[in-house]
């Protein structure tokens, strides 16, 4: 029912389908949106025909103060609206969250209807500060405060603190 697959393991097909349910879950999902979930590993349920659900970690960094964090970025979850509530959701997260052990976090920005989902699977909320590593420094990132979650028991972070992710094109949460 569920498998993970790296991003070159996958086929056209499969990413083409990944792809349309994105497009069909999410009313704006953007090409950077596309590339922000390419290039790690993907959960994905597939039955005969299109891909159900999916989600991928992406390794990137963050840094709480000076101490540099190795996350697992949680991208592109998933669930097609015709399958919603049966559990797909769930199943995605779990094959996530079992490569926890390969990173100091794993983290997501969350939209307000994946919450309840994260947080009954023991996803924390950032509460304190949220910024981006620019070539100027650090720069807030309000409109993030308050959707920023992380698997909670994380190497030992403080929730409170400050909370600076690396820049990318597009949302950088």
């Amino acid at each position: 029912m569920i498998r993970r697959s790296r991003t070159a393991e996958l086929t056209a097909a499969e990413l083409a389908g990944i792809r349309a349910l994105v497009d069909v879950a999410f009313t704006d999902f953007s090409d950077h949106d596309w590339a922000h979930a390419l290039g790690g590993v993907h959960a994905l349920v597939l039955e005969e025909g299109p891909v159900l659900a999916h989600g991928s970690v992406v390794s990137r960094r963050l840094f709480q103060g000076e101490r540099p964090l190795s996350c697992g970025y949680v991208e592109a979850v998933a669930v097609h609206p015709d399958t919603q509530r049966r559990g797909l959701g769930s199943a995605v997260m779990a094959a996530l969250e079992d490569l926890a052990p390969a990173y100091d976090l794993l983290a997501l920005s969350a939209s307000e209807r994946g919450v309840p989902l994260y947080v009954s699977r023991g996803w924390s909320l950032w509460r304190g500060p949220s910024s981006v590593l620019t070539s100027d420094g650090p720069v807030a990132t309000p409109e993030d405060d308050g959707s920023i979650y992380v698997l909670a028991g994380a190497s030992g972070v403080d929730l409170d603190g400050p909370i600076t992710c690396d820049w990318r094109p597009g949302d950088v949460w």
